[in-house]
Order: structure tokens, then sequence, then C-alpha cells
């Protein structure tokens, strides 16, 4: 694992994609699945250059086999406190048993510690499970609930 490099973006397009393809889609009709294939790769470079951006490559020889994408906010008049948000998180199903995913979530929660973050948030589908099971065993605990109705 490692802070992605420009040689990772394409890789983190791919894993991007599968994770719109298999959590995102599924499970939010109103989300754009072609987005990373589209948007992804000038979204992480851009990523890359921004010191409120934080990029993770998992690598398993040398192909990328999953990523995690968080971002910095705050403070405001509103929340006077830095915020560490963790946008996107994949990995490969076959890599999932070896804490790959685990060890993305303490770099970037120590990265949000070290930037001044007061609290790490992620968050995921009501439908998504194992993904919240996975984000509790990380020590992360529920805070708000959306609603919604669709139209």
């Amino acid at each position: 694992m490692r802070r992605a490099r420009p040689e990772d973006v394409p890789g983190i397009v791919r894993s991007s994609s599968r994770l719109f393809a298999e959590d995102g889609g599924p499970r939010d009709p109103s989300l754009n699945t072609d987005w990373p294939r589209l948007h992804g790769a000038e979204a992480f470079t851009a990523a890359l250059r921004d010191p409120a951006r934080l990029l993770l490559a998992a690598l398993c020889d040398g192909e990328v086999v999953g990523h995690l994408s968080g971002s910095m906010s705050g403070p405001s008049a509103m929340r006077p406190v830095r915020s560490a948000t963790l946008m996107a998180l994949y990995v490969w199903p076959e890599h999932r048993r070896g804490r790959v995913g685990a060890r993305l979530v303490e770099a970037f929660v120590e990265w949000g510690r070290r930037e001044g973050a007061v609290h790490a948030e992620v968050t995921a589908s009501a439908a998504n499970g194992d993904g919240i099971r996975f984000y509790e065993r990380e020590r992360l605990r529920p805070q708000a609930l959306t609603l919604r109705l669709n139209l």
C-alpha cells in the first residue's frame, strides 16, 4: 500500500469502476456508473496534486488491487473543526481477507490525525451490510441517517 502515484491512476480508475458496478450502481439508481471511466482519470490525477485529498493505492505484484480516496474539510463557521472524509474504498474480492481494506483505513485515519482532523467519517449505503460491518470493525460508529424518497 502506498500514497498513489501518477502511474497508479489507470489502476485506480479500474478499481473505482468495480466499486461503482458492485456497490454504487445496484444500490443507487441515480448514480452515474460510467463516472470512473469518463471522469476518473482527470479526478484522480487532480487529487494527487490537492493537499486536502488523500489517494491510496493497494498493490499486489505491481497491480492496483484496491484504493482509498479521502478528503479534508473545514473548519467552517458552522463546524469549526477539521473533518477527514473517506470518500471511496474498494478492494478486489480476492484480496479482501488479507486486511488490505483495514490497512487502507488505518492509513486514512493516521493521515486525518496528522492533518488535524477532529473526526473521520464515511458514508455507506444502508443496504451495504458487509460494508457497514467492516467500518464498524474499524471503529467507525453510526452518527447520522439519510432518508430518501425516490421521486
